[in-house]
């Protein structure tokens, strides 16, 4: 009788192709394999101090232990708008254009659930951070993808991206309602300029639909680039919020803290929500969440010089292990494209098998959809020692392909 009773909703999730790899993962750990992991974006360094005595000061306070409030503090409201105003020279009502997330995967879920009527529309780049497109899906929504094109330096091909964009909304029917862009992109890496956003506001403005952007990597940048926020486009508000997380920057991943900004419309819908579904965060943690943004940025800029010089090591050991790939300009990830004598193996089984017979793990690039394929993600969360073990270990994996080419 109850084999009957189908969750349809959970029907419409396929199932998780990391999941494959992480079981994988999990088997060889318990056999005691060593695996060197690049699997997840999980940093591995220590939350700055200032944010964790924070953190233990508030929570020392009896105060701070009942509910708090669900969009987010004033305070750390306050701290949000002052940290776009100083970083993009953007001005925002702390109350009306502000809202503080749950980390930015609940922030996702809960504004397409306001926001996203039966059969709604939205288009995004493929391949794809997962809670984009099934944020979406899960609210009601349709989503429409197409292939992100970058150059060798991993910079996005802009007149490609409109050319694509406006094929889709001639095509598409209904006309898409939502535009999401995430750059630096989650996983590609790939950037876009400021000039990127001043043609997707005013194409918003024409085409009459709105924009999510999600900049959650924006801090980590290297050797001069700055990532550009829509929210420095003037007339941004009129369209587009943004999201950004405290995870990367601050090493504050396992705290989720993040939050979105912009169009009162699209935030109001998120904060009302919010205020049926969830408390927000324990306050300790939007308390430290507050220091973080208002102290000092030195913890940013020594967290990014950690990924930078990281991803220099990978490069340069992966290349003599017989892997090449080219330095990004941002992200704590490398999107490499597999190996060519191993390409036809396709990103999941390439990755299945580098772990079984190598001990290294990566994230399969079909995991993301389909213009993944061909690719892994490689996370910048080993050290220098374990990276250079990763690359010996690669190299003779590698080498059983290379002989079965002569």
């Amino acid at each position: 009788m109850f084999d009957e009773i189908q969750f349809d909703r959970i029907k419409k999730l396929p199932e998780y192709v990391f999941a494959e790899v992480n079981g994988l993962k999990m088997a060889a750990r318990r056999a005691g394999a060593d695996v060197i992991d690049f699997s997840m974006g999980n940093p591995d360094g220590d939350t700055p101090e200032h944010i964790r005595e924070k953190l233990i000061e508030s929570a020392q306070k009896t105060k701070t232990h009942g509910y708090s409030t669900s969009i987010g503090i004033p305070k750390l409201l306050i701290a949000i708008s002052d940290w776009y105003k100083r970083r993009y020279d953007c001005d925002l009502d702390p109350m009306k254009e502000c809202v503080a997330t749950i980390g930015s995967k609940e922030g996702y879920a809960h504004l397409t659930y306001a926001i996203t009527n039966p059969g709604d529309v939205a288009v995004m780049p493929d391949p794809t951070y997962p809670i984009h497109e099934f944020s979406f899906i899960l609210a009601g929504g349709n989503v429409v993808k197409f292939a992100i094109e970058f150059d060798e330096d991993y910079k996005v091909k802009e007149d490609k991206f409109f050319e694509d964009l406006t094929r889709v909304f001639r095509e598409c029917s209904p006309k898409p309602k939502y535009v999401l862009v995430n750059f630096p992109h989650n996983p590609t890496t790939a950037t876009v300029t400021q000039e990127f956003y001043v043609r997707l506001v005013a194409m918003a403005k024409e085409k009459r639909f709105y924009i999510i952007s999600d900049i959650a990597y924006g801090d980590i940048s290297f050797d001069g680039y700055v990532t550009p926020s829509i929210m420095s486009v003037p007339g941004a508000k009129d369209v587009a919020v943004e999201s950004f997380t405290l995870s990367k920057s601050y090493n504050m991943a396992g705290w989720r803290v993040g939050f979105f900004v912009g169009n009162k419309k699209l935030i109001g819908a998120l904060q009302k929500i919010k205020s049926w579904l969830d408390y927000g965060m324990f306050t300790p943690i939007q308390v430290a969440a507050t220091v973080a943004l208002n102290g000092d940025q030195q913890c940013v800029k020594d967290i990014t010089d950690k990924y930078n010089h990281r991803q220099e090591i990978l490069l340069e050991a992966f290349n003599r292990a017989g892997w090449h790939m080219r330095k990004n300009q941002a992200s704590m990830f490398v999107w490499a494209k597999l190996p060519e004598c191993c390409a036809h193996l396709g990103s999941l089984e390439f990755s299945k098998r580098l772990l079984t017979e190598a001990g290294v793990a990566v994230a399969p690039g079909i995991g993301f959809g389909e213009a993944g394929e061909g690719y892994v993600r490689i996370a910048l969360i080993e050290n220098d020692n374990r990276i250079r073990q990763a690359a010996r270990n690669i190299k003779e994996f590698l080498k059983q392909f290379q002989e079965e080419e002569k």
